[in-house]
């Protein structure tokens, strides 16, 4: 191992099993750490840790392993933890589920950077939620109405139009008396005919100036939805309490998050010795 300051370097793995890399004997691990590993002929590939044990620490790659040979391979473990751009500068702008742009436009440099494993505000600390925002749904205007601070959950099966609904209320949605007013949406697992169908409807709905996309498609790896949802929360919270805007946070499909837990959770539980 050679150290540095901020990140350590193994020359290589245990093991490797599909997506995941199995390291041994590793120090000053963090759960969630973010990590390097390089191929002789091959671009960097990059990972994070899902699990960090005293033993064993398995690492879940977000890139493709054809081609990949673990005993070969040099793990880079870099020492931060996962974090996300913040800022106005993100509105109007499309990222995948680790928060890289994919709208073809240069990487934002925001305002700050900020880790995604914030703790949850205490809830004897907010304010009572009273303030009307309005999605456009008549459905849940009128009988189920969503308001400042309130959590709207939207059960949906198979087949039905759950994701239709996140659709209209990104499109429709604004706070009364013109007041700064931004959307973050989270889409997690969603299909690659749903992300571009979504895109095209939020820019022709001309909503894409106020509205921030985490778009996490099922082909893309599991941990991707977990992160996700994360980013556009540590999105929203800036804007909302350091850019003073009033924020309204989407996040389709729930199920999809708590699959990739589980997921996650089958892999920790099938670690090697």
């Amino acid at each position: 191992m050679t150290a540095g300051r901020l990140e350590r370097v193994y020359r290589g793995a245990a093991a490797a099993a599909g997506p995941l890399l199995f390291l041994e004997r590793t120090r000053r691990i963090a759960l969630g750490e973010w990590v390097v590993v390089r191929s002789h002929g091959q671009a960097d590939r990059r990972g994070q840790v899902i699990e960090a044990g005293d033993i064993t620490t398995v690492v879940q790659l977000l890139d493709d392993t054809i081609g990949f040979q673990p005993d070969r391979a040099e793990v880079v473990l870099t020492g931060q933890v996962a974090s996300g751009v913040v800022g106005t500068e993100l509105l109007g702008r499309i990222f995948d589920g680790h928060g890289a742009a994919i709208d073809g436009l240069p990487a934002p440099v925001g305002d700050a950077v900020r880790p995604i494993g914030g703790a949850p505000m205490n809830p004897v600390r907010r304010a009572k939620p009273s303030d009307f925002i309005e999605t456009g749904i008549s459905a849940i205007d009128a009988m189920n109405t969503l308001v400042r601070g309130q959590k709207l959950p939207v059960f949906s099966g198979p087949g039905l139009p759950g994701l239709e609904i996140a659709t209209r209320i990104v499109e429709w949605s604004r706070a009364p008396r013109d007041e700064p007013f931004a959307v973050v949406f989270a889409g997690v697992g969603i299909t690659a005919r749903e992300t571009r169908g979504f895109i095209e409807r939020v820019r022709a709905s001309g909503a894409m100036a106020r509205t921030v996309l985490y778009l996490n498609e099922a082909a893309h790896p599991a941990v991707e939805r977990l992160l996700a949802p994360r980013l556009a929360l540590t999105t929203a919270e800036h804007l909302a309490f350091e850019c003073g805007m009033h924020v309204l946070v989407v996040i389709a499909d729930m199920t999809h998050y708590c699959e990739a837990l589980r997921e996650i959770a089958t892999a920790r539980e099938e670690i090697p010795g």
